[in-house]
């Protein structure tokens, strides 16, 4: 039996979610253990700031560039 297409869709979206959701936790793990080197106070540093948004926007367009390649093979 298939799936009608509206199940089709909804789980494709879950499964975009799934994607984001893994990635937004590998990047937090991945930029919290490069820049967060002692134990934070309140607020983070404005070095600790300019690390974790320089890490993020360097992770995520190593992804795009990623994704690209293998869209393109």
């Amino acid at each position: 039996m298939d799936a009608s297409p509206e199940l089709q869709q909804f789980l494709e979206q879950e499964k975009q979610k799934m994607v984001m959701s893994e990635m937004v936790t590998k990047l937090t793990n991945v930029c919290w253990d490069k820049c967060i080197t002692s134990t934070p106070g309140s607020k983070f540093s404005s070095g600790e700031t300019t690390c974790l948004t320089n890490c993020a926007q360097r992770y995520l367009d190593m992804s795009m560039i990623i994704a690209k390649r293998f869209q393109m093979q």
